[in-house]
């Protein structure tokens, strides 16, 4: 009897301590699925009203984010994440991690082409590593520097080092300095990982017409695929090359010179001119 009281005792005591640990559960995702109603903060927009808006406003900074590409899209794919890295970046330095196998494979980058699509190439460093063993330590070792704006480790094929436990480490590396991580995979398969987002990039059809009235902005057809604080989506988004962010594709888009990256000021310059006038 008296053990028979005891073990009744201890099964009541057990069952409480169920009831109050389900209820502290319940109490959290409550408070997590009411912030996840409002637009989070801290954000950065990238400019695409539908993007911005499955993302609660944006992407988010201090963070790891992913862009997936085949390999006959990889041009497509670097255009896209030095957008991503534009907007991420805010003015400040950002570093660029490439394989020496991304050399030979997609090409180098083109200092005229990022100028072009209005990044600025004194801010950009690059690192060619000879493996990815080098690319993951160089680009944790640039997270590790809070004077930077973004970090882009650039990896071609699969590659059985990026990990969960690899971009787990990226995670943690992001977060404690601020700085975002960008990493841009071609001619890859995804896998697990701690990314905020993963996106699928290819390159868009140009609207119809002959090729003088086409010439215009790059755009992309841009699937997210994964997104750890909303649902997932698919656009084709447009780049504003003197804007420096991502657009809803224009209806009739016609021929504009873009603004000289070397002269950037007086462009603006005549442009508030022109306004006032």
């Amino acid at each position: 009897m008296i053990l028979s009281s005891n073990r009744s005792h201890f099964d009541g005591s057990c069952a409480a301590a169920r009831i109050g640990t389900l209820a502290s559960l319940r109490g959290s995702i409550a408070r997590i699925e009411a912030s996840s109603d409002a637009a989070m903060p801290n954000r950065v927009a990238l400019g695409h009203a539908g993007a911005d808006a499955m993302l609660r406003g944006g992407l988010a900074p201090a963070a790891l984010h992913e862009v997936f590409a085949a390999g006959h899209q990889g041009g497509a794919a670097t255009g896209f994440i030095a957008g991503l890295a534009g907007r991420l970046s805010a003015r400040k330095p950002l570093v660029w991690v490439r394989q020496d196998f991304s050399d030979r494979e997609n090409g180098s980058l083109s200092m005229r082409g990022l100028a072009e699509l209005g990044l600025d190439p004194r801010l950009l460093v690059t690192v060619r590593a000879a493996d990815v063993d080098s690319g993951l330590r160089a680009a944790a070792d640039a997270l590790a520097c809070d004077a930077l704006g973004a970090v882009v480790l650039e990896v071609w094929g699969q590659a059985r080092q990026l990990d969960l436990v690899a971009s787990r480490k990226l995670t943690l590396a992001a977060q404690a300095s601020g700085v975002t991580a960008l990493v841009l995979r071609i001619a890859a398969t995804p896998i697990p990982s701690t990314a905020e987002t993963r996106w699928i990039v290819r390159a868009a059809h140009s609207p119809p017409g002959n090729a003088a009235s086409v010439w215009g902005a790059p755009r992309f057809e841009a699937e997210l695929v994964r997104n750890r604080h909303g649902p997932v989506g698919r656009w084709i988004m447009e780049w504003k090359c003197d804007e420096c962010q991502f657009s809803e594709p224009s209806a009739y888009p016609q021929p504009v010179a873009a603004t000289p990256a070397h002269r950037p000021h007086q462009a603006q310059a005549r442009a508030g001119h022109r306004l006032a006038s």
